[in-house]
C-alpha cells in the first residue's frame, strides 16, 4: 500500500456527537478518528483508513468525522470549542491500541504521526 506521510499531529480525546461523514454514532471500541478541518479536506478523507504512530506503537483507524477548526460551541458541534489545527481526534479504542489509557497523563493529548493508506 502506498502511504503519504504527514507531519506530527496532536491527538485529542473523544467527541460525543454523530460523525460528520455518515451521521452515525460509533462505539468507544471502534478505532475511528475525526480530523481537523484542513486534514478533513471537505470530507474527501471520509471512510479512508489512516495509520497512526505514537508511544512506540502503530495502529490504523477510519476517518468518520471532522474536528471543526473554524466553528464550534453550538448545538451542531456538541457545544465544543473549535479544534486547533493539525488534530487527530481519536476514539478510546485508538488510545488503547497506542497503549495509552485514561490514567496516563498523555491520555487526551500527545504527539503522534499519521499517514493515509491508499
Amino acid at each position: 500500500m502506498k502511504q503519504r506521510k504527514h507531519d506530527a499531529a496532536t491527538a485529542c480525546g473523544d467527541g460525543g456527537g454523530a460523525g460528520a461523514c455518515y451521521g452515525r454514532f460509533y462505539s468507544d471500541k471502534q478505532r475511528v478518528v475525526a480530523l481537523s478541518t484542513g486534514w478533513y479536506n471537505k470530507g474527501l478523507r471520509c471512510g479512508k483508513r489512516i495509520t497512526i504512530r505514537g508511544n512506540g506503537r502503530t495502529t490504523t483507524a477510519q476517518v468518520v468525522d471532522e474536528c471543526d477548526s473554524v466553528h464550534g460551541c453550538d448545538a451542531e458541534h456538541a457545544g465544543q470549542p473549535p479544534c486547533r489545527n493539525n488534530i487527530v481526534d481519536g476514539s478510546p479504542a485508538v488510545w488503547k491500541a497506542l497503549g495509552v489509557f485514561k490514567n496516563d497523563p498523555r491520555y487526551g493529548e500527545m504527539k503522534i504521526s499519521w499517514s493515509n493508506l491508499y
